[in-house]
């Protein structure tokens, strides 16, 4: 069975529960995490149920809901890693003028993806699935352009960034995820 079968029948049971409160926030985030596990190589499924479930603080949610919060999340994330950004060019005079360029580049496009993220969580919202999808496509690029220009340059160096970039990347293959299942609805 091909996965948007699969998972838009599992999607509407979980519905279906929902809707009478029979399945609790826990088992929607494990089975929608296996899923988005089994189906895109991007997502780990320990990654994704620790970052669900310590951002929902044992609330009741539904899939709907956890769109918003991981568009939450990964807004965090990148704001929290603009300020880390920050703080290592503040606070660093040892860096090459090759990695200054490099963060400085990262800080520009972490800024970008922050308001793209903003502004996929307001499309999201406002139930504008296809734009919401768009902008979070543009910024799950931002991680991976910021990685790569520390290894592409002609004074390749270590990224200071590669688990937050990682992180960011794969929360934002989270969310993607969880909007194109919203986007499809249940049936």
């Amino acid at each position: 069975m091909n996965f948007f079968i699969s998972f838009s029948i599992s999607f509407s049971i979980i519905s279906i529960l929902e809707g009478f409160h029979l399945v609790s926030t826990e088992t929607l985030i494990e089975s929608s995490c296996k899923t988005f596990a089994q189906s895109d190589p991007n997502i780990d499924y320990g990654f994704c149920t620790s970052s669900m479930k310590g951002a929902t603080a044992g609330g009741r949610a539904t899939l709907p809901a956890l769109g918003a919060i991981s568009l939450r999340l990964v807004q965090d994330n990148l704001t929290d890693t603009r300020r880390h950004v920050r703080e290592i060019l503040n606070n660093s005079s040892m860096l090459s003028p090759y990695s200054r360029r490099c963060l400085h580049d990262c800080l520009e496009l972490f800024s970008d993806a922050v308001s793209g993220v903003e502004d996929a969580a307001r499309d999201y919202d406002a139930k504008r699935f296809d734009d919401a999808n768009v902008k979070m496509s543009a910024v799950m690029d931002a991680p991976t352009t910021c990685e790569d220009g520390f290894k592409e340059g002609p004074a390749a160096v270590a990224s200071p960034l590669s688990k937050r970039n990682r992180d960011a990347f794969e929360l934002s293959a989270i969310a993607l995820s969880i909007i194109n299942v919203v986007r499809r609805g249940p049936g």
